[in-house]
């Protein structure tokens, strides 16, 4: 049997069976981009733990909800 035969009556089973096939795309890990993006966001986790302005600012400004 041929791969495109095995396929095609994988995919008939899975459908009897109540599924449907759903395309995922997800990033390329192993894209120069990507590694980039990614020491770009963990460097800016690092360094929010440094600058706590904000933070500080936002708790002045912000009112406790009553329950």
């Amino acid at each position: 049997m041929a791969v495109r035969e095995r396929v095609s009556e994988y995919r008939r089973r899975m459908r009897e069976q109540g599924y449907r096939p759903v395309q995922v795309w997800v990033p390329d890990v192993r894209t120069e981009q990507f590694a980039a993006e990614a020491h770009r966001q963990s460097s800016a986790v690092a360094d929010a733990g440094r600058n706590t302005d904000d933070q500080d600012f936002i708790e002045a400004v912000s009112v406790e909800w009553d329950e």
